[in-house]
């Protein structure tokens, strides 16, 4: 199979989670417990895959300024658009809960959420794209981070969507254009950045580790602490250790 087929199909494959866990969460009523369980696993396997797939392998191809160059641009840019997006509407997108506004509460709320979705989920697809340059194939490690976090990402969401009395039509067009997207962003992350130098590559890289952990900053651990904050470290650290495992064991 040709490389840049292969980052088409593992970007939408790792996507197709948060279809998955939005249609678990559309047809069965989920306790917000299970949900924030979920969400502090997802969360601690994304700790683990930024620290030892990307930043780590960041610094060791393109060196160390680079890296932490792209992490605070990373950071930023997702900190900015998340601000912008919460004014909008957005800042309960991942919430399982009732705190997801309604169109009618707040007009535009449901283009900022689904923009917000969009951009929580582009930067870890793009360095599935970038793992296929650097090594020739697919980071077992990454992919089950992404994939494993997704499909708590979608399930809560969409449990929050479903309070909001958004449609099925908007919810599942919203995931599964995501989905798609996360595909074009894999291929994306490989084809454009194919003959790039490796200071680049490494920038680029660390620009979607400084993202992604904003976002669990700001987006994820909330969720999981609201309903489970007694057991919610335990939680993640088991994550971490099974996203380090898997690393160490396959990737």
């Amino acid at each position: 199979m040709p490389m840049w087929l292969q980052a088409l199909m593992w970007g939408t494959v790792a996507g197709g989670a948060l279809v998955l866990g939005s249609g678990i969460a559309w047809l069965w009523k989920v306790p917000p417990k299970v949900v924030s369980t979920i969400m502090a696993f997802g969360a601690g396997v994304l700790i683990s895959a930024l620290a030892f797939e990307l930043v780590d392998e960041a610094v060791e191809g393109g060196g160390l300024l680079p890296t932490i160059g792209g992490f605070l641009a990373g950071a930023v840019i997702f900190v900015g658009s998340n601000v912008l997006l919460n004014r909008a509407g957005a800042k309960h997108r991942k919430r399982s809960g009732g705190r997801q506004p309604s169109e009618k509460e707040s007009p535009g709320s449901g283009t900022a959420i689904a923009v917000g979705a969009l951009i929580d989920g582009v930067p870890e697809s793009v360095v599935l794209g970038l793992g296929l340059l650097a090594s020739g194939t697919v980071s077992p490690a990454m992919l089950a981070a992404v994939f494993i976090s997704n499909v708590p990402e979608g399930l809560s969401s969409t449990a929050g969507m479903k309070k909001a009395g958004r449609s099925r039509a908007y919810v599942f067009g919203t995931w599964t254009g995501i989905a798609v997207f996360s595909g074009l962003a894999s291929l994306l992350g490989y084809t454009a950045l194919e003959n790039a130098p490796e200071a680049l590559i490494a920038f680029i890289t660390a620009i979607a580790a400084g993202g992604i952990l904003a976002m669990l900053a700001d987006t994820m651990i909330p969720e999981a602490f609201e309903e489970h904050h007694n057991l919610t470290g335990l939680t993640a650290a088991v994550g971490f250790l099974t996203a380090f495992t898997i690393h160490r064991t396959g990737g």
